[in-house]
């Protein structure tokens, strides 16, 4: 399966039964890239003054982070399907 998010971040061959696990009402992979994407405030000045985060500063701490979720859902959702057995 394959995603692609607001700042152009494409996942690739990732399992199915890795999107099935959920954080809240996201799956962890798409809750990740929710918390790390960019969000510009609507006060103008906390958006001039405060609003320094940039998604390409971590990029590279994301892209680590991203296949290490995966396989902890993956085997997280194992686990889930063999306890249902």
């Amino acid at each position: 399966m394959t995603t692609k998010s607001a700042f152009s971040c494409t996942l690739k061959n990732i399992p199915k039964i890795a999107w099935e696990y959920r954080l809240g009402n996201l799956c962890a992979l798409l809750w990740i890239l929710d918390q790390y994407k960019e969000k510009k405030p609507k006060d103008p000045t906390i958006a001039e003054k405060f609003n320094t985060y940039r998604f390409a500063d971590y990029k590279e701490q994301i892209i680590d982070l991203l296949p290490r979720v995966c396989t902890v859902s993956v085997e997280t959702m194992q686990i889930i399907q063999q306890m249902q057995a």
